[in-house]
């Protein structure tokens, strides 16, 4: 009669080739066949940290505070399988020797810890035992949480400076809603269109940030300082362009972390190269005769624009934002305001003897300044290059300006005061760029075509004490009364 075994035949538990003994501790070595043929010696390690292993997809995992990772939870690669830990591993030698020399240090390392072990004091023992328990519901072992505290030992230098550096780490990596670039581009040009912001600055920003989001598809907390520092640099823009990109990128990223979409203090543009938008320092600025050529050939609605550049620093875009009544003809300043300045800060700038002259045959108009396209206002500089013969400088005019201005105040905050900068950028950028002869001779150039008489008096100068209606009014270059 045949019978069948009710249940599998137990497998044989292989035997070592080999057991290095030393103390209680025993490592054996297991004598087996590498995929070649070729035999091969595997040294059981009970040494090292245990790890965590997925039986589906074989795969193996730190088991420490850093991954937290623990035994039974699901595989990181979303196999269907749970983690086990696994105690042992095998370190695999081609040589006898190799293996033998191998296994004997294990076993010394191993009965030194025995021996420390079997050493322990009753009160020893009680503190090992708190520390498991403590470290139960964290799914880690003593050992791993032992290696994790004493790397970042070695990074705080101590350790009350590990619990600092924890709630530092906590505060800055507060969950934040992950949200593509893209999306958090298109919130914030929304944004500042509610809020009111000119046509030509939402052109930019659009432009700017719509190139950004093209090159980094992926969630706005994910982006590194590296990333951005080598994308600014890739471009290889002006460093004028690049201070103007870095400030956007500032204003996109700050936004993204008032609104939660990236952890507060974690803003990359931070860090980055800051640009001076001067770059190397080397300033460009019109003489009196290449102004007087301009404006003399100039469109007509055009004029105003350089005037006021070149007469009393205006930025194109405050000039652009600048409505007529905010030119007191009277009072003898120009009123920008701070919605139309680009420091958002409000300042009066004083109305010379020369632009008063160029700007006289405009008094009675109203609305804008420039009532066109700024399509209409490139079009019209390319007509007035090409009918003078001049080549352009980029802001040359407010260079030109600040530049005469200084020589002739021989003050830096004050010429700062009317050209709406800072006294270290006035004082750094065009100190004894000019002559005062040639700023007297700037200031000069009237309608009729020709330069005013050089004059050694001096041009008055805008001063917090003086009452400035009065001021403005008093003789300078260009007029009866200075000559």
């Amino acid at each position: 009669m045949n019978t069948t075994p009710t249940r599998k035949p137990r497998k044989q538990k292989r035997k070592a080739f080999h057991v290095a003994t030393v103390g209680r501790a025993k490592v054996p070595i297991y004598k087996r066949r590498a995929p070649n043929g070729s035999p091969c010696f595997m040294v059981a390690n009970y040494a090292e940290q245990p790890f965590l292993k997925c039986p589906k997809c074989k795969a193996k995992f730190e088991h420490d505070a850093q991954s937290g990772l623990k035994a039974g939870n699901n595989c990181p690669k979303n196999c269907g399988g749970k983690l086990f830990e696994v105690k042992r591993r095998f370190d695999s030698y081609g040589t006898e020797a190799d293996a033998l020399d191998a296994a004997a240090k294990l076993a010394r390392q191993l009965s030194a810890r025995d021996v420390i072990g079997a050493s322990m004091t009753k009160e020893q023992s009680v503190e090992y035992a708190a520390a498991v328990q403590s470290l139960q519901p964290l799914g880690l072992t003593l050992s791993a949480a032992v290696a994790a505290l004493v790397e970042a030992v070695k990074l705080t230098g101590d350790l009350s400076g590990v619990a600092a550096a924890a709630r530092v780490y906590k505060a800055r990596h507060k969950t934040v809603m992950p949200k593509r670039v893209a999306d958090v581009v298109a919130e914030l040009i929304a944004h500042k269109k509610a809020r009111g912001k000119s046509e030509r600055y939402l052109r930019d920003i659009n432009s700017r940030l719509n190139r950004f989001a093209e090159t980094f598809q992926k969630n706005v907390g994910d982006v590194t300082t590296a990333e951005l520092q080598a994308w600014l640099d890739d471009m290889k823009l002006s460093a004028r362009s690049v201070k103007n990109y870095r400030a956007a990128l500032e204003t996109l990223f700050s936004f993204a972390e008032s609104r939660g979409c990236l952890a507060k203090g974690c803003n990359p543009v931070d860090d980055t190269e800051k640009v001076s938008g001067i770059g190397d320092g080397a300033i460009e600025i019109f003489t009196p005769k290449e102004i007087i050529t301009l404006l003399n050939h100039a469109p007509k609605d055009y004029l105003p624009l350089i005037a006021l550049g070149a007469f009393a620093g205006l930025r194109t875009a405050e000039a652009e934002r600048l409505e007529w009544q905010d030119i007191d003809f009277e009072g003898g300043f120009i009123h920008v305001a701070s919605d139309k300045a680009k420091t958002r800060s409000r300042r009066l700038v004083p109305i010379l003897p020369n632009l008063r002259a160029w700007l006289a045959p405009y008094a009675e108009r109203q609305g804008k300044v420039w009532a066109d396209s700024e399509r209409a206002r490139k079009r019209a500089r390319r007509e007035m290059l090409k009918a003078s013969g001049v080549k352009w400088k980029d802001n040359g005019l407010r260079h030109s300006f600040c530049s005469y201005r200084l020589a002739v105040t021989h003050d830096a905050a004050k010429t700062s005061l009317e050209a709406g900068n800072s006294p270290q950028m006035i004082f750094q950028h065009y100190r004894e760029l000019v002559k005062p002869a040639d700023a007297l001779a700037w200031f000069g150039v009237l309608p009729e075509g020709e330069l005013a008489p050089v004059t050694t008096k001096t041009i008055p100068v805008v001063s917090r004490r003086q009452s400035l209606p009065n001021v403005a009014r008093l003789p300078q270059v260009g007029t009866a009364a200075a000559n």
